[in-house]
């Protein structure tokens, strides 16, 4: 087998984790880039010790606010730090995880940015393959309760197709083990259903008695959704963890 040192930016959070582990069990060389490993891609601090030597680097950091200005400096400024690392070190496959539906979502800053960041990385000159997830599992409580009003959740009926976290994170081990190509590929989880429904599943599971008020007009963190705006259009990859079989865990 060919180890491979493969740089994992945001490993220390939810994917970064899973990720790196997988990678690690595979018998790679994973060096996990956050601030909290001195690595700070805003100011380029530690980052090119970290990613010196690196054959794959896999971006899957998260601004740490979603205020429209604020997201898309981050964006902005880590990915132009990232790559021009990167190109210095010679970097063979560089990987990043977006957001199914991130083009088609134009009055969200959070999508906005994400879609800066995607075109930076095609116009780098660096091999790359960009994977757009559907929303997690793991934030649909969140997702839900964005949409609190009183005793009731107000929630749109757009299609969901949400995907546990552990297999977005395998499905990012398979691609930094395979070549790059140079596209954008999608991942969903295994079920679609409207928004609406997934929060009622999650709070039936909870125990929460709060009722959920379907409303096609229903704002998703302010942003006014078409019915397949949050899934992918075109053929995906489907995750294997099914929302029910998520829960217990």
């Amino acid at each position: 087998m060919n180890v491979m040192k493969i740089l994992v930016i945001g490993g220390s959070g939810l994917i970064g984790k899973k990720l790196g582990q997988r990678l690690q069990d595979a018998g790679h060389q994973v060096v996990s880039a956050s601030p909290s490993t001195g690595v700070n891609t805003l100011t380029g601090d530690g980052l090119a010790m970290a990613i010196e030597g690196a054959q794959v680097t896999i971006d899957v950091s998260n601004s740490p606010s979603f205020e429209d200005n604020a997201v898309l400096h981050f964006f902005q400024t880590s990915t132009a730090n990232l790559l021009r690392a990167a190109a210095d070190a010679g970097v063979a496959h560089y990987i990043i995880l977006s957001v199914a539906g991130a083009d088609r979502i134009p009055d969200s800053g959070y999508m906005r940015a994400k879609l800066v960041q995607e075109d930076a990385v095609k116009k780098s000159g660096i091999p790359y393959t960009i994977l757009r997830a559907t929303q997690f599992f793991e934030f649909i409580g969140a997702i839900a309760e964005s949409g609190a009003d009183g005793d009731l959740l107000r929630l749109t009926t757009a299609s969901f197709q949400p995907i546990a976290a552990e297999d977005v994170a395998a499905e990012l081990a398979r691609i930094a083990l395979s070549p790059p190509i140079n596209a954008t590929v999608d991942i969903a989880g295994p079920e679609s259903a409207p928004l609406a429904e997934f929060a009622k599943r999650w709070l039936k599971a909870k125990q929460d008695s709060r009722n959920v008020v379907a409303d096609k007009a229903a704002r998703y963190f302010g942003a006014l959704l078409e019915d397949r705006s949050l899934v992918p259009l075109r053929e995906s990859r489907t995750g294997a963890i099914r929302f029910e079989e998520w829960v217990p865990r």
